[in-house]
């Protein structure tokens, strides 16, 4: 495989074990952190680390440094408020005009570009149907219209490692939706879809990323809580269910991919979840 020099935007929860996964591949890996206490951590771990947290600790000559690569992952997940999802959008253009033409990328988005149709839905079925879906869309559109090398990854509920489902809703009360279809992925596969996409060169994509499972909600929660001791959630009996099943059969085919964890269930109980 010939190696390549990648660089992931935002080393956290899933661009450090991604960052550390290419390093073991033997591929020179630039990673950004806006926590000036990681620097170490990526230097040690073999990445080049990039300090760049905008606009107040970054350069453009940093900036520039980082983007001399062949590909760039983009993992900056965008805030939850609304007065600084326009940062966000702004963050994604700098990087854009300054980013080489011959940059291949690969964009995190996210499966809340899909409203609740109360079916599967597929890559087409995104719609701007709320302030984050619109705004994801757009950057996806801005990434794909920049570069023709591009892959968007639209990721369902993350899961593993620090983040474990059995402290989402722990000891809640009249829970809606309980025969609602869940929609996860666990960090291992998260790891798993974005090497086979970048070894095997698949740019010009867009696709779902989520386990093909879909326990229901009350199901996958309880036992989430109980997994870890905590009182279960207790859910409501009434009410209309609004959901949406993401459909991963793309990536799959594509790729060639089996999960690894294809039944969000059966993780719960896996060894290092």
């Amino acid at each position: 495989m010939e190696k390549k020099r990648i660089s992931v935007m935002g080393c956290g929860w899933l661009g450090l074990p991604l960052a550390q996964e290419l390093v073991k591949q033997g591929h020179q890996v630039k990673g950004s952190t806006t926590t000036p206490a990681k620097v170490e951590v990526l230097r040690s771990a073999g990445i080049e680390p990039f300090l760049l947290s905008f606009p107040e600790n970054s350069s453009k000559t940093d900036l520039q440094d980082f983007l001399a690569t062949d590909v760039l992952v983009f993992n900056l997940p965008p805030s939850r408020s609304a007065s600084e999802q326009s940062s966000y959008e702004d963050l994604l253009q700098k990087v854009l005009v300054a980013a080489p033409a011959s940059l291949k990328m690969i964009f995190v988005s996210s499966t809340s570009v899909y409203p609740d149709l109360n079916r599967e839905v597929k890559e087409a079925d995104a719609v701007a149907s709320s302030d984050a879906a619109s705004l994801m869309l757009r950057c996806e559109f801005l990434v794909q219209q920049s570069f023709a090398d591009s892959t968007i990854v639209r990721f369902g509920g993350l899961m593993g490692c620090s983040r474990h489902p059995g402290r989402f809703l722990a000891g809640k009360t009249e829970v809606p939706q309980p025969n609602g279809p869940v929609n996860m992925i666990h960090l291992a596969d998260c790891v798993g879809l974005l090497l086979g996409i970048i070894q095997q060169e698949k740019w010009g994509f867009t696709f779902n990323a989520c386990a093909p499972e879909h326990p229901t909600r009350e199901e996958f929660y309880t036992q989430a809580a109980r997994q870890l001791g905590l009182t279960p959630p207790s859910f409501a009996s009434q009410g209309k269910e609004k959901f949406k099943i993401i459909n991963s059969d793309f990536i799959r085919q594509v790729l060639n991919y089996t999960f690894l964890f294809p039944d969000p269930l059966d993780c719960l109980s896996a060894p290092n979840f």
